[in-house]
C-alpha cells in the first residue's frame, strides 16, 4: 500500500473527528468532577486529533519532509504529560476526591473511543512510518490509559475515597505519553537516516 492511499486518509480523518469530539465531552466532564486523570485525557484528546489532522497534510510529502514531521509529533506527545503535570500540582494543593461515577462513565466512553480509533489505525501503523505510528501508539496507550481511570473511578468509590487514585493515574498517563513520545521519535529519526541514504 502506498503511504499517501485515499484508505488511509479516510481512516485518519475519521480517528480526528472522533478524538475532536469527545474531546469536548471529557474536558466537560473533568472540569465538573475535578479529576486530574481526566483532564489529560481529554487533552490528550485534543492532541491526537492534532496528530491525525498534521498525518492528513503530511502523507503526500517525501519521507525526509515526513521524518520531520514525526519528529515534531513526538514533541506534541509530551504536551498532555505537562498539562497533566501542572493540573497534578494543583489537586496536591487541593487534594479533593474526584465524583468515582462520572469518573468511570466518562473513562468507559472514552475507552470506547480509543479502542475504535485503534482498531481503526492498526491496520495502517507500518505505513507512513513515524506518523502513522504515532497516531496508533497514541490511540493505544489512551486506550491503556482509560482503563486506569476507570479503576481509579472504582478506588475512590470503594476502596481509598481520596484524590490519590485520580493522581496516580494521572501521572502514569503523563509517563506513557513520554514513553510514546520516545517511541515515535527515534522512528522518525530512523525514518530520516533511511530517506537520506
Amino acid at each position: 500500500m502506498r503511504v499517501d492511499s485515499p484508505a488511509l486518509r479516510r481512516v485518519t480523518r475519521l480517528v480526528a473527528a472522533l478524538n475532536l469530539a469527545y474531546f469536548g465531552v471529557e474536558f466537560g466532564v473533568a472540569l465538573a468532577v475535578g479529576s486530574v486523570s481526566l483532564f489529560a485525557d481529554s487533552i490528550d484528546f485534543l492532541e491526537d486529533t492534532s496528530i491525525n489532522f498534521l498525518i492528513l497534510t503530511a502523507l503526500g510529502w517525501s519521507a525526509s519532509r515526513r521524518a520531520r514531521v514525526g519528529m515534531a509529533l513526538a514533541g506534541i506527545l509530551l504536551i498532555p504529560g505537562i498539562a497533566t503535570l501542572w493540573t497534578a500540582w494543583d489537586k496536591f494543593n487541593v487534594p479533593v476526591p474526584p465524583e468515582a461515577l462520572p469518573l468511570s462513565l466518562a473513562a468507559m466512553g472514552a475507552l470506547a473511543v480509543n479502542m475504535s480509533c485503534a482498531f481503526l489505525l492498526s491496520g495502517y501503523r507500518g505505513h507512513g512510518g513515524s506518523l502513522t505510528r504515532a497516531a496508533f501508539l497514541s490511540a493505544r496507550n489512551d486506550s491503556l490509559a482509560n482503563i486506569a481511570i476507570i479503576g481509579a473511578g472504582l478506588a475512590t468509590a470503594y476502596l481509598w475515597p481520596s484524590a490519590w487514585p485520580d493522581l496516580i493515574v494521572g501521572i502514569a498517563i503523563a509517563a506513557l505519553n513520554a514513553g510514546a513520545a520516545r517511541e515515535v521519535w527515534a522512528a522518525a529519526r530512523a525514518e530520516g537516516r533511511v530517506a537520506e541514504a
